[in-house]
């Protein structure tokens, strides 16, 4: 099992267009092999921003990876960087996990 995470900290006011962003958005996910399930999560909030998480879990690294250099994944990311920029405080900031127990 292999999980990517991408946090996201979403300037206060902007959190149901982020994810009514991510509601709207074709990820192609499921035409891809080794994909497992994706989550968006939500965490805490401060006075400057809602922490969220996009989880998904794939069955191997190499799926993951394989993912990256798809037609799948250039669909999917046609647009990053195009959406509203006033809702980021920073870039993504991606983490990979491996299973081990």
């Amino acid at each position: 099992m292999f999980l990517a995470m991408n946090r996201f900290k979403i300037a206060r006011g902007h959190e149901k267009a982020f994810v009514e962003h991510w509601q709207r958005r074709e990820s192609y996910l499921g035409e891809v092999p080794g994909f497992v399930r994706f989550h968006l999560l939500r965490g805490a909030s401060n006075e400057t921003y809602t922490l969220f998480a996009s989880h998904t879990e794939w069955e191997s690294e190499q799926a993951f990876a394989d993912w990256t250099h798809s037609e799948a994944f250039m669909k999917a990311h046609v647009n990053a960087g195009k959406t509203a920029r006033e809702w980021y405080l920073e870039g993504p900031q991606l983490e990979l996990f491996s299973t081990v127990l």
